[in-house]
């Protein structure tokens, strides 16, 4: 009887890691041509293969990666760097919070796991499918998105000696269009979404003009947000 519900259990699981995996195609598709500009960018602004691969591997976060190589080739210190980073990538925090609390039938043990692969990507298709959201359907989904990050960034970076720099620039539109692809729609639910990110840019292009790229990001980050806050107060009064 143990060992039946434990052969039932397994093949759940891997049904639905074999689902996870599938609804990870359309990342996979999005993924690929923003981790192939990062490794070309990257390699062409001096890192090496190695650390190249190795920022995606423990970092895994687009928008973060493709700043921290800016940040690097502007003599951008490392202690800023960091803090920009963490600021930028804080709303991890809060999406593995809502995503795991949300699902209970997910161990403990797989949740620390399943946590640091959380993307705003995967995310969202996890939170759209959490009938489905069992151990299974998340590494699966998780893990293709992460492995295409990988796989992306290491076929960018082997490139970068052949490719000219301007095609791995051109290419990096495509973390762009993700933004946009990303913002347009919350904008068009929330007309103050699109006044913070107007405001987060002006606010950084003001700070730039006195201080590093580094901290003018960082600046800027934390004063829209704060302004997010506001005007979210100001919505739940209403």
């Amino acid at each position: 009887m143990i060992n039946q519900q434990g052969h039932e259990a397994w093949r759940g699981i891997k049904q639905g890691f074999a689902e996870g995996v599938l609804k990870s195609v359309p990342i996979v598709i999005g993924y690929l041509p923003v981790a192939v500009a990062f490794g070309l960018i990257s390699t062409q602004s001096g890192l090496s293969l190695y650390h190249t691969v190795l920022m995606s591997v423990m970092v895994y976060a687009g928008a973060s990666q493709f700043m921290a190589v800016s940040m690097l080739a502007g003599g951008v210190g490392a202690m800023e760097i960091i803090l920009a980073t963490f600021i930028l990538n804080f709303r991890h925090f809060i999406m593995s919070l809502s995503l795991m609390n949300g699902i209970k039938s997910v161990p403990n043990q797989w949740k620390w796991v399943l946590s640091s692969w959380i993307t705003d990507e995967t995310f969202s298709v996890a939170s759209f499918h959490k009938e489905k959201a069992g151990p299974g359907f998340l590494a699966g989904l998780m893990l293709t998105a992460y492995g295409s990050w990988i796989f992306g960034t290491l076929s960018g970076a082997l490139l970068g000696d052949f490719i000219p720099p301007v095609i791995g620039e051109s290419m990096s539109i495509a973390l762009y269009a993700m933004f946009i692809g990303l913002l347009v729609p919350s904008v068009r639910k929330n007309w103050r979404i699109g006044l913070i990110s107007v405001l987060s840019m002006l606010l950084c292009y003001l700070f730039s003009q006195f201080t590093s790229s580094g901290w003018s990001i960082v600046l800027a980050t934390v004063l829209g947000s704060l302004a997010g806050l506001v005007l979210k107060r100001r919505e739940t009064d209403e």
